[in-house]
């Protein structure tokens, strides 16, 4: 078995502090020395640390001036959507089924046409997406303090798809959706556009990049329908 070695005396341990400091001092007095032989090399030295300090302030500022710009755009951007919104709740119902209409073509959408009123079998705007897929559209000009009811989404449900053979259904609000009309929509693969949502494809946000988007505005996943053969196309 390996003899112990026996603990390190009170003298042993002074003696070797002493000898650790005497080396930090070689060391300290080794970097003075070279340093005042060399006058230019301090001097670097110093303007480096300087130039380095003054660098990390500028960078600093930078930053807070790039923070505070995004903040003043950030607030600019939704007092300009509020603007915005605010003349769309000026709109009468069926100028607003026209304003959305224009969107749709604004993303290049094709065959749009405004359909709504009495007998439309709950489709306000037909068309086509640019990638020819079937659009069909209703359109609710609701207070912004008001919620779409499930009676609302339940109608659409029934008749976007069946009736009308939609591959894109898309139901548009300028309030927010009731629980259960929301649930309705992301069950029954609903495009539903609450207010704010809305209010982004009215900033210039495209309805492609909206798809995948519900009434929550939470970015609820939906799934992607294939577009409808006709039936020439599978005989």
């Amino acid at each position: 078995m390996p003899k112990r070695k026996g603990r390190r005396t009170k003298a042993q341990r002074k003696r070797e502090l002493r000898q650790r400091a005497g080396m930090a001092a070689v060391g300290i007095a080794a970097v003075l020395f070279v340093l005042w032989q060399s006058p230019w090399l301090l001097l670097g030295i110093a303007g480096t640390g300087t130039a380095g300090v003054a660098a990390w302030l500028l960078w600093k500022a930078h930053r807070r001036e790039r923070a505070g710009d995004r903040t003043w755009r950030e607030q600019d951007r939704r007092m300009e959507l509020e603007r915005s919104m605010t003349t769309i709740d000026t709109m009468t119902w069926q100028d607003f089924e026209h304003y959305v209409a224009e969107l749709c073509r604004r993303d290049g959408c094709t065959n749009v046409t405004v359909v709504g009123g009495s007998g439309d079998l709950a489709a306000d705007i037909l068309g086509n997406m640019p990638d020819g897929r079937s659009l069909v559209v209703q359109v609710k000009h609701y207070a912004p303090h008001r919620t779409v009811p499930s009676g609302d989404m339940q109608k659409f449900v029934g008749m976007a798809f069946n009736e009308h053979q939609a591959d894109i259904a898309l139901f548009v609000a300028t309030c927010e959706y009731g629980k259960a009309a929301r649930e309705l929509a992301v069950k029954h693969n609903i495009v539903a556009l609450n207010r704010n949502l809305f209010g982004s494809w009215n900033s210039g946000a495209p309805l492609e990049s909206l798809l995948p988007l519900s009434g929550a505005g939470g970015g609820m996943p939906r799934r992607r329908r294939a577009p409808r053969r006709r039936p020439e196309e599978t005989a």
